[in-house]
């Protein structure tokens, strides 16, 4: 019997060696777009579910606060954090459009609009890129997988190619971390 431990070491090593072989040109097209995003004065929004709703919360605290450098803050939202909406507009709207509510609501054309999904395929990420799309935002997935739904809607997209829902997250939180790092780098200035 395999060690479980050891496994999940193996798992993450894994996904994390297909990142740098495979996601480097795709993870710097986006941090050239969430740049251009921040830089013409506009915001990015992020949304997801469960363990990606965290991230998309650690990723929008890290440009507000800071990540490594002091500087002035940026304009990013995490569309889980509002207990409020997210259950008035569930009780009345249904849960596959909380997120679709808010970008209706707050996304403006140029604005950027990140949804998170292992799957690629969780119905209120699609809607919500669907009506961010139909506004005139930029739509990015980081995603999971075969990319699932998302792939296709998104103007760009990362696609973590690994099948563990636990590892790909993993890999979510460092291409944050180096999204927030290239961000920060380019306003150092600031």
């Amino acid at each position: 019997m395999t060690d479980p431990i050891l496994k999940a070491i193996e798992d993450h090593e894994q996904a994390l060696v297909a990142v740098r072989d495979q996601l480097v040109p795709a993870i710097r097209g986006v941090a050239q777009c969430l740049i251009e995003c921040i830089d013409s004065g506009h915001t990015i929004f992020w949304c997801g579910n469960g363990g990606s709703a965290a991230d998309a919360q650690h990723i929008a605290a890290e440009l507000v606060g800071r990540f490594e450098r002091d500087r002035r803050a940026m304009s990013s939202i995490a569309l889980t954090t509002d207990t409020s909406i997210l259950t008035s507009v569930g009780n009345d709207y249904g849960f596959d459009n909380v997120f679709k509510r808010q970008v209706e609501a707050l996304v403006r054309p140029g604005d950027v609009l990140v949804g998170l999904s292992t799957s690629g395929n969780s119905t209120n990420i699609v809607r919500a890129i669907e009506q961010a799309n139909g506004q005139g935002a930029v739509t990015v997935g980081l995603l999971g997988r075969d990319g699932g739904q998302l792939k296709n809607l998104c103007r760009m997209s990362i696609v973590v190619p690994a099948q563990n829902t636990a590892r790909i997250q993993e890999m979510h939180g460092l291409i944050g971390h180096v999204l927030c790092d290239l961000i920060e780098k380019s306003r150092t200035q600031d």
